[in-house]
């Protein structure tokens, strides 16, 4: 009995063609994409969504909560799994929310394309037929949110987006990707990681913004000191190296602390924020001291989003701090068998 797959469309390149001007502009519904697609009939009874038709960069995290509540109850209702195609600029973003949401062990699967429909060598088709593939696939439950791109398997926590043109744009930092589809073959390489229980009670209505500061060399603290009055909720900063700021920031960053959570991760690519290593004015040690949350080896974009959602749920200070310290870290998950 095949899979019931729900393709929900948001828009993005994948949905996209080029007109008599220059440029590319979303036309296509999710039937459309199908349709170019005729053969992934034959891999699941597939249901579509036109959600959006929106470049990703102007989706926002209000949207993915709805979304999230909605597929849930799909799943309540027999869906057996979901496949969400959106633009690649903030698919990492939709893919991570969707994990911190949805704790059913029905395959939620983010995907796009980084060429239009309509271009020669389009990427589209093949990575939804490997989407749906992944999203009917026994192995896929329990996993969490996966991002397919390119014939590989990546879990929401550790893929993000490398590259503005190539292909093979998203990768899992820090680790090898979960898996691939091989000759329309599902395959996972890696045992997974630890579910952790979903953010719940998340009201889309008490959405606080959240600042995002990157330290630069020579920045001051004027952007730091306006964020109260501007009616911020709280702030991550992404420190240079192991998680670190200049000595000049750091009386306004303790007044932040005091008023807001302040959550500290990294500029770099890869590796985790550090606790435990530096003492000099502005290092992790003096940040951690003055009230600042550890990001673990979270980037800059997903504690954003971390914290963007527990405030959405009024959590304390102190279940703020154990979300992260639950979420920065994550083991390995034995392999679920075939279901």
């Amino acid at each position: 009995m095949k899979k019931h797959i729900l393709v929900v469309s948001l828009g993005g390149t994948i949905t996209m063609t080029k007109g008599a001007a220059p440029g590319l502009l979303p036309t296509l519904t999710a039937d459309d994409l199908l349709r170019r697609a005729p053969a992934l009939a034959s891999l699941a009874e597939i249901e579509t969504w036109p959600l959006a038709s929106l470049p990703s960069a102007s989706l926002g995290i209000a949207r993915i909560v709805e979304l999230a509540r909605a597929l849930r109850q799909r799943f309540a209702e027999g869906c057996d799994g979901a496949v969400v195609v959106q633009g690649t600029d903030t698919l990492e973003e939709t893919a991570f929310l969707l994990d911190c949401l949805i704790p059913e062990a029905q395959p939620v699967v983010v995907t796009g394309a980084m060429r239009g429909n309509d271009a020669p060598g389009a990427d589209g088709p093949a990575n939804l037929g490997d989407a749906v593939r992944v999203a009917a696939d026994a192995l896929s439950r329990g996993k969490g949110a996966l991002v397919v791109f390119d014939g590989d398997i990546h879990a929401a926590r550790f893929v993000r987006k490398t590259h503005t043109v190539s292909l093979s744009a998203f990768r899992s930092v820090g680790r090898a990707a979960l898996g691939s589809v091989v000759e329309d073959e599902v395959r996972f390489w890696d045992r997974g990681i630890a579910r952790v229980p979903p953010i719940d009670s998340v009201d889309p209505a008490r959405e606080r913004p959240v600042a995002l500061f990157r330290f630069a060399m020579g920045a001051d603290d004027r952007v730091l000191k306006c964020l109260p009055d501007l009616g911020y909720g709280g702030l991550v900063i992404e420190g240079a190296g192991g998680g670190h700021v200049s000595a000049a920031l750091m009386p306004a960053v303790r007044e932040l602390a005091a008023k807001m959570p302040v959550v500290l991760a990294s500029r770099c690519p890869e590796g985790p924020v550090l606790r435990a290593t530096y003492a000099y004015p502005g290092s992790e040690m003096d940040l951690l001291a003055a009230g600042v949350l550890h990001a673990g080896d979270l980037c800059g974009l997903k504690a954003r989003l971390l914290l963007s959602l527990l405030l959405m749920s009024e959590r304390e200070e102190a279940g703020v701090a154990a979300q992260f310290h639950a979420r920065a870290w994550c083991s390995p998950l034995p392999q679920r068998e075939a279901q």
